[in-house]
């Protein structure tokens, strides 16, 4: 892997003339000065002290063999530096382990090896020091150990797959232990810390009715809002603790009197004393448990196997505090991302972009600018959730100045991704854009995986959830010589915030190649967001089994309120494969009781079986459960339990009998919804238009999603409504035609009506409408009421005062009608046909049955 090298070498050609002009200045300046000296004789000041050796060119041997030489490429470069290690970890300083000293770097990577976990980077303990904020060069030492653990990554990884690689840990075993849980009744929190501390003093900003709010919500006016909000800042085992009294004590936020220590005092005792006053749960002896894990136990999984070997930037948005996201790519110089506006942090990993923007200086952006524009190529990748499908031209991801001048954006409007790309090809604002099939309406407002990548061969692509979604690029690739290094790098927005996107990004990255389908297929294959292997001990239940067995889960925080366990695996660490051992009735149990819901697997009933062994072991369930998150990922306690587990059991109660009377049920209306597919059909047969017919089979395929899928009528909405008139309005079309290519069966549906004349609704209409009414209500029906209404609705006569229905009888007393109003505006007889039609196959009458 020569990432770091070639990397260094493209910032190094894009930087040669900024530095040569450096340097053209300090030797001007000197001779001014000298000038200016009027000929005195001047001694050179002497040095006090050697520049620092992290700083200094390396003259040491060079690297002994090819795992020397990566170590010193891809880790001793970046960490010598002396705003790093370098100021104490080397041979003039003398602090042990010396494993960036800049004398000899193969001696540097027999120190460096002492404290590197080469096959589980994560857990070296280079990355637990940082991370525990020894020498953290950010103020977030969770992104120093992020960043660590990359380098460690780039200099031990195999690189064939370009990823990270994961190993399963066994953790330490330990009982199921009494829990603390928060009370369903909210009371005593708002007695205690909600209505003496949260409200007077934090509903300035941590309030839905704040003129700033900003979440959580943990001092709203809604009880229930704010104690939900507040459960995962309290800690119930350890008040102290708590992230409430952390922020008072430790980090001096927003104190109310002069003293942050006794603030967080008076937060830490209503803690205690609403703590003290919850009873333990103890957990029922009668279960069949496995040991007990808390999220953070397990072996992290995120980004495992994601393919980095050309990442030159990348925001997981692990910090999940304060107002900055970092650039954790170990490329430099770091992207980090200030916020400004509505910008939340999303439990998991993320950020959640309401009305503001998570934006780069120019200077760090250039970056990018120095690095792509040698490689010609790159890929922008991100993991967003889109708030709706209404959005357009809103940034996602650019690089831009503002509305005008970009060197790239990823944008969307409405359901269509845009990639606008400045090259020598397209225009200073990357127009024209590459845009996904608006027709596939592929941008949804869920979970998504994009991909944008650009070569000089190929142009633009759009990737999404893996998959290819547009077509060849029209505009040839061309050079990105017309780029601009003073722009900024920004998500959710433009750099002149005047192009909002609203939504979530769980992941964002910049790429100095374009990605191969296959490498965009492994991101997408690599998931988002903060996911661990929990493994769960069970080998105390199974006598024949070894000491090593395992119910392995994908665990996740699902969003800020959830975790979602997904895909268990019966698995064994030292390769064996246990035969005929029953497992039924699997459950998710958390701070000492079975979950109340997503027991997804209560009804399993399964026997190990060795041809049933993969990977990962003994698949269970391709399912997963989504469980409430109550105390938070550091103080949620997990176990199961088994209602047979070999030879163990567990005599569960029946569930009691549930019995409905009359009184629970609701009555069901008498009428019902034509479906999708019957409203198509009928559309069909009134126009006499085939479905087949391509105009309106395209619209139908379009809408097919948004017409009444169940016959249910209080499941109609507003938005059926909208899909209805638009397929109407298609059919109607087909039917009627224009004067050059009339609907083929106007004339035998419509004999007396002609259709070349201008005047004809005025004089006619009823040759159009009754025919009509009679093909969408029925013949020989004329005593219904609901004929008039339609026919007064429509088409009343042009005397209105005295008309009457010409079946019924039933006075047409009503001016105001569509025709008339369609008329009066000068529309055309064709057009106020159509008009005419679509309403009357959008009504109900078509709709109920």
């Amino acid at each position: 892997m020569k990432k770091a090298t070639e990397i260094a070498t493209h910032l190094a050609l894009a930087t040669d003339m900024r530095f040569l002009k450096a340097t053209l200045v300090s030797v001007f300046a000197s001779v001014v000065l000298a000038a200016c000296g009027g000929g005195a004789a001047t001694t050179d000041n002497p040095l006090t002290q050697a520049p620092p050796p992290g700083n200094a060119p390396y003259t040491g041997p060079v690297a002994r063999d090819a795992d020397v030489l990566k170590f010193q490429q891809e880790f001793w470069s970046n960490a010598k530096t002396t705003d790093r290690c370098g100021s104490c970890h080397n041979e003039v300083v003398g602090q042990l382990p010396m494993f960036v000293r800049n004398d000899d770097v193969n001696m540097a990577y027999d120190e460096a090896i002492t404290v590197v976990n080469t096959t589980q980077p994560a857990l070296s303990r280079l990355v637990e020091k940082v991370g525990s904020g020894h020498n953290c060069w950010n103020a977030d030492p969770s992104s120093c150990a992020a960043i660590m653990t990359t380098w460690i990554e780039n200099w031990v990884g195999d690189g064939s797959g370009g990823g990270r690689q994961i190993l399963l840990v066994p953790p330490v075993s330990l009982d199921p232990g009494d829990s603390k849980n928060f009370p369903a009744d909210p009371s005593a929190f708002q007695s205690l810390i909600h209505q003496p501390i949260l409200v007077p003093y934090c509903a300035g900003c941590h309030s839905s009715e704040s003129a700033v709010a900003q979440q959580p919500y943990f001092a709203d006016p809604d009880i229930t809002t704010a104690y939900d909000a507040a459960k995962p800042k309290i800690n119930l085992d350890t008040p102290a603790n708590s992230r409430m009294v952390i922020r008072l004590r430790s980090e001096f936020h927003n104190c109310w009197t002069g003293s942050c220590a006794a603030d967080a005092q008076v937060m830490e005792d209503a803690i205690t004393a609403f703590s003290n006053g919850i009873t333990p749960t103890v957990v029922d002896p009668n279960l069949v448990t496995s040991k007990a894990l808390r999220l953070t136990d397990g072996t992290l999984a995120s980004g495992g196997n994601r393919y980095e070997d050309a990442q030159i930037a990348l925001w997981e948005f692990k910090s999940g505090s304060g107002t900055v996201a970092y650039d954790t790519s170990g490329v430099d110089p770091a992207i980090d991302l200030n916020f400004s506006g509505n910008v939340t942090w999303f439990g998991g990993w993320g950020i959640t972009i309401t009305d503001g923007k998570a934006q780069a200086s120019t200077t760090s952006s250039a970056k990018l600018f120095d690095i792509i524009q040698a490689s010609g190529e790159f890929s922008i990748e991100a993991w967003v959730v889109p708030a709706n499908v209404t959005q357009e031209e809103a940034r996602i991801v650019s690089y831009s100045a503002g509305t005008t001048q970009r060197n790239f954006t990823l944008q969307q409007t409405l359901y269509d991704y845009n990639f606008q790309l400045r090259s020598t090809e397209t225009s200073l604002n990357g127009d024209p854009a590459l845009s996904t099939p608006a027709a596939n309406e592929v941008l949804q407002a869920t979970l998504q995986h994009v991909v944008a990548t650009y070569d000089p061969i190929n142009g633009r692509s759009i990737y999404v959830n893996g998959s290819l979604v547009t077509q060849t690029d029209p505009i040839p690739g061309g050079t990105l010589i017309d780029w601009q290094d003073t722009f900024a790098f920004v998500l959710g927005n433009e750099a002149s915030g005047d192009g909002l996107w609203q939504g979530i990004v769980r992941l964002a990255s910049i790429h100095r190649r374009a990605l191969t389908a296959e490498q965009i297929t492994q991101n997408f294959d690599a998931g988002v967001g903060e996911r661990f292997f929990l493994l769960f001990d069970i080998s105390d239940n199974i006598a024949a089994a070894p000491q090593s067995s395992y119910i392995l889960f994908e665990v996740a925080q699902y969003d800020t309120y959830a975790y979602l366990f997904d895909r268990p695996h019966f698995i064994t660490l030292d390769g064996s494969t246990p035969e005929g051992i029953p497992i039924q009735g699997l459950r998710v149990a958390m701070n000492g009781l079975e979950a109340p819901v997503g027991q997804t697997y209560a009804t399993l009933d399964d026997t190990l079986s060795a041809s049933l062994f993969q990977e990962l072991g003994q698949p269970l369930s391709v399912l997963g459960a989504v469980l409430p998150l109550e105390k938070g990922p550091a103080d949620d306690e997990f176990f199961l339990t088994f209602d047979v587990l070999a030879g163990n059991s567990f005599s569960r109660p029946a569930d009691p009998t549930l019995v409905i009377t009359e009184n629970d049920l609701t009555p069901s209306s008498h009428i019902g919804l034509r479906t999708f597919d019957e409203i198509n059909a009928t559309y069909a047969e009134v126009t006499r238009v085939p479905s087949t017919t391509q105009s309106v089979d395209i619209t139908y395929q379009e809408l097919r999603q948004s017409l009444p899928a169940v016959e249910d009528i209080s499941t109609f909405l507003s938005s059926h409504q909208v899909a209805i008139a638009q397929l109407a309005i298609q059919y109607c079309d087909a039917m009627i035609g224009t004067n050059a290519n009339p609907g083929p069966n106007l004339g035998s549906m419509f004999p007396g009506f002609t259709w070349t004349n201008g005047n004809e609704f005025s004089s006619n209409r009823d040759a159009f409408v009754n025919p009509l009414i009679d093909r969408i209500m029925g013949t020989n029906i004329g005593s219904q009421p609901v004929r008039a209404e339609v026919y007064l609705e429509l088409a009343s006569y042009q005397d209105p005062t005295s008309a009457v229905d010409p079946v019924t009888g039933v006075s047409l007393d009503r001016p105001d009608n569509l025709v008339d109003r369609l008329v009066a505006g000068g529309s055309d007889t064709r057009s106020i046909g159509k008009g005419v039609c679509a309403a009357m196959l959008g009504n109900a009458v078509t709709l109920v049955q």
